[in-house]
This record gives structure tokens, C-alpha cells and sequence, in this order.
């Protein structure tokens, strides 16, 4: 697996969990763990974190031009 596939599909996972989080906030669903409800601000610093991550890993990726292998041969 080449750097730029690598950098591509971490940062489409962490696109769908800022639109989770994004969803959650608009929406005002509830998470409950347990007994205790989870705070809906949480989502707000999740949101910013994952949307951070997954721009810095599109960035990444249009950035490797050359084939570095991050897993194989």
C-alpha cells in the first residue's frame, strides 16, 4: 500500500466521522454510555479533530508523488 492510498482512505474515514458528529450536533441526537448522556459540545471538539484529520491526510495525499510503500514490499 502505497503513502498516497494510505493518506486517502484514513482521511475518508475520518470525513465520515466529522459528518457523524456533524449530524449529531444538527440533528441533537442523544448517546448515552452507560448511565451517563453524552454532552452534545462533545461533538463539537470531535467534529474539529476528525474535519482537521481528514484535511491533513487529503493534503497529504496530493502532496506524495512518489510510490512510498507504508505496508509490503
Amino acid at each position: 500500500m502505497t503513502l498516497r492510498i494510505f493518506s486517502l482512505i484514513a482521511a475518508a474515514v475520518f470525513l465520515l466521522i466529522a459528518l457523524a458528529h456533524t449530524l449529531r450536533v444538527l440533528f441533537g441526537w442523544h448517546i448515552t454510555v452507560g448511565n451517563v448522556v453524552v454532552p452534545v459540545w462533545t461533538s463539537w471538539i470531535g467534529l474539529a479533530i476528525a474535519g482537521y484529520l481528514a484535511y491533513q491526510g487529503f493534503r497529504v495525499s496530493r502532496r506524495v508523488r512518489s510510490e512510498v510503500r507504508v505496508f509490503g514490499k
